[in-house]
Order: structure tokens, then sequence, then C-alpha cells
């Protein structure tokens, strides 16, 4: 990890928990966003002591007491009890991912017969005129400003697959991580319609995401073994999550796709 001191990181890990965006903390302390992502995750992962430095480089600062009482409390909650945005979230450690991907069922590809999106229903209402689209919206976005109607008319947008910034809603599409079509074939086609909904809408777990729409058209309902993110080193992190979301709701994956989930969990640095 980049040798960040004591005061940095807890900086980085509480503008995270109020929700700021990795982009923009990346700019407001002068660093690039892949460290900042390594703070935040064992952050969130072992708590306090992941912010004191693992190197030699001098005698780190000493935090205020009232910061020490902020970043503990912070760290004896869940990251999603903050409202991070989804590229801060703690996501599994890379062995854990591992493990993980190691205990999904490995089956071929079931049936689509009677599959529709309609199965999946989407966008649920997520209160104050707000649906789910319009929460991810605003979740991954910076200074996102919007209408009485919770319409995001004004903000700015990192497409982490493809590394394009935007500063128009129209230009984006929302993710669906493992793809509704993927799903069905690999086990949701049995779930109720609630569950379904469930999965469609999840703003809790790592399916949801605010990405170019060119980049959500390309990959489609494909798995990992057929598309990958154009930024390869989004890699790592897409690797992770795809198999969080399918460990996650007990879904299969095929031979080919674990055989290239294997090979991107190979690209992380940790």
């Amino acid at each position: 990890m980049q040798p960040f001191h004591a005061q940095e990181r807890a900086q980085m890990a509480l503008l995270s928990a109020q929700g700021m965006p990795v982009a923009k903390i990346a700019e407001v302390t002068f660093t690039s966003p892949d460290p900042i992502r390594d703070v935040i995750h064992n952050f969130n992962t072992d708590g306090f002591e992941a912010l004191y430095p693992k190197y030699k480089s001098g005698r780190p600062k000493m935090f205020t007491l009232p910061e020490r009482r902020e970043i503990k409390e912070i760290a004896k909650s869940k990251p999603a009890e903050h409202g991070l945005p989804f590229s801060t979230w703690s996501l599994a450690k890379l062995e854990q991912a591992r493990t993980e991907l190691a205990g999904l069922a490995v089956a071929p590809h079931g049936s689509m017969h009677g599959y529709s999106r309609a199965k999946f229903p989407h966008w649920a209402q997520q209160g104050e005129k707000c649906d789910t689209r319009e929460k991810v919206l605003e979740r991954d976005g910076t200074g996102v400003q919007r209408d009485a109607e919770c319409r995001a008319v004004s903000g700015r947008w990192v497409s982490v697959y493809d590394d394009k910034t935007f500063t128009s809603a129209s230009d984006l599409d929302i993710d669906h991580m493992v793809p509704l079509a993927n799903a069905w074939r690999s086990g949701a086609a049995g779930w109720a319609q609630e569950k379904r909904k469930a999965f469609a809408n999840d703003l809790t777990h790592p399916q949801l995401l605010a990405v170019s729409a060119a980049s959500n058209r390309s990959k489609g309902d494909q798995g990992p073994d057929e598309w990958q993110p154009p930024s390869k080193t989004y890699w790592c992190t897409y690797a992770r999550a795809w198999v969080s979301v399918k460990a996650t709701y007990e879904l299969s994956v095929t031979e080919a796709e674990k055989n290239t989930l294997t090979e991107m969990l190979g690209t992380c640095s940790s």
C-alpha cells in the first residue's frame, strides 16, 4: 500500500464515511484512487488498527481525542450504515474472495425458458419520490443535484468500466453487476418474485453501479468469461464484486466463468 501517514488514512476513511466518492477524495487529497480504495477497504475490514502505517518512515502523527472517538465509532460499524459509495464498500479480502469462489457451485448455464426482465421488477421506489436508479446516481456521483421529482439534473460521474467522465445522467446506465439473465440461468429462475425484485434493486451489496451507457450495453448479459471492463485496473474490484454477489445469492458459475474470475483476481495487488 502507498505509505500514507495515519492522519491521511483517517482523513480518507472519514471522508468516505461521509459519502464522498473515491474520485473526489483523490482530488482533495492530491493522490490517486487505487491506493485510497486500499486504505478504505482495509479500514472497513480491519477497523481502527488499519489506519496506522505498517512501514518504516518515521513516527506517525497523533490523532486528537475527538478524531479518535469518531474513527473508533466508524470502525465498530458496518460501511453500509454510512451509505458509502459502491467503490469504497468493503468487498471481500482477496483470500476471502478466492474462498467464496471455490465454494460456488459449478454448473452449465440453465435454460432461459420463461425468462423476462419483468420478472425482476425494477426500478423500485426507495422513498422521497426516488427510485433505485436515482439512488445509485446520487451515491456514485459527485455534486449531484436533483429536482423535485428526485431526477438527477446535474453532477459528475466517473464510469469505472471505461474511465470516462460524464456530467449528464442521461449518458449513464445502472449496471447489474450480475446481469438479470445471467442470474436467471444460474439459479434465480427458481426464486420467488419478491426475491428477484430485491436482487434487481439491491443497494446493500455490490450489485448496482452507475456506468457509461456504452459500456453497460457492450456488457449486456455476458459473464466475465465473455466480457471484462475495458479498464483493466478495475478487473480486481469487478471480480471481487461478481463473486460477492454470486456467493450472497448462492448462484452458480460455469467452469469458464470460474476460470476467468480466478485470472481476474490474479490482477489484485493484495
